[in-house]
């Protein structure tokens, strides 16, 4: 008796966008990682160039910065300077993965206001940051804004989750 052919299963990016890394092993913990040219350097180790850890915390930062900046921007109040410093605490115990992620954004802008920053920065994280999306819903995120020299109060964000979608969702 023939066994029943199997159907390959369909990509997963049918009909979506897709993202792709490819990454090659250098010997220890380090690799090379990205897409044709456009390659970076993580070490497992931490010491010789940013860890998968430290980079996926290098990701989130500045796909949120990207859309705060792209906002801002569109509001007709463009960021002169924008930094983004991100904080993570982990689990002590295997998987050490991230827990909590606290994400300071100093931003330089003339006729930025708090609240219109504060705004661009929910949105980032609600709506449209890839990263931020595809993390875990349980994850405690914090926002802080320092909007010219000055520091706002650090701000619980939600996470996208498939339950919550997110609280403007």
């Amino acid at each position: 008796m023939s066994k029943p052919s199997v159907k390959a299963p369909a990509r997963p990016s049918a009909g979506n966008p897709i993202a792709r890394s490819h990454a090659v092993w250098r010997g220890g913990l380090l690799f090379d990682a990205g897409v044709g040219e456009r390659r970076h350097a993580i070490d497992g180790d931490s010491k010789t160039a940013p860890s998968p850890v430290e980079t996926l915390l290098n990701s989130v930062g500045t796909c949120s910065a990207s859309d705060v900046v792209d906002i801002l921007g569109k509001q007709r109040t463009p960021v002169q300077r924008l930094e983004v410093d991100v904080m993570a605490t982990r689990r002590a115990e295997f998987p050490r993965r991230v827990l909590t992620l606290e994400v300071t954004f100093t931003i330089d802008g003339k006729g930025i206001e708090p609240a219109q920053a504060e705004r661009a920065i929910a949105l980032s994280i609600e709506k449209y940051c890839s990263v931020a999306a595809s993390l875990a819903g349980d994850i405690d995120f914090t926002s802080v804004l320092v909007l010219n020299g000055e520091r706002g109060e650090p701000v619980k964000q939600p996470m996208f989750s498939q339950q919550g979608r997110g609280k403007g969702e």
